[in-house]
């Protein structure tokens, strides 16, 4: 059977490390890549929070490699597969790491979009970071 390169995912909310959905608690494993930052705006959903992409704010996160495995039960956290809300849509964008040997890079990761009408009505983050909410 044929190996596939890891894709990466940006998480910015309950699956950074330490959080309630700490990916590294998750099956297969995923290998952190480095602390990142990309355009958005983080709002507060009660307990998790959703970003909107694009504009002039950033969001702080965490980078890894993961596989095909790991993608499906990351989609199943977020409700994108099987299909059972509208609340996150997954996609690709290039994101800039802040970490030793990948400073200043840009690596085309998976990030969970929020669907701007759940938040029109909700706070923003001030500073995008989930942790210092």
């Amino acid at each position: 059977m044929p190996s596939f390169p890891p894709r990466h995912v940006f998480v910015y909310g309950t699956l950074r490390m330490g959080q309630a959905n700490d990916i590294n608690r998750l099956q297969p494993a995923p290998r952190f890549v480095a602390r990142a930052r990309l355009a958005g705006t983080m709002y507060h959903l009660g307990g998790y929070p959703g970003v909107l992409l694009g504009g002039t704010q950033m969001v702080v996160g965490e980078v890894y490699a993961i596989d095909a495995a790991l993608e499906r039960v990351m989609d199943e956290i977020e409700e994108i597969y099987p299909q059972q809300r509208d609340e996150y849509r997954k996609r690709e964008i290039a994101v800039s790491v802040d970490g030793q040997g990948v400073q200043g890079q840009q690596l085309l990761c998976l990030v969970y979009e929020i669907n701007a009408r759940y938040v029109s009505d909700r706070p923003e983050i001030a500073g995008g970071d989930w942790l210092n909410r």
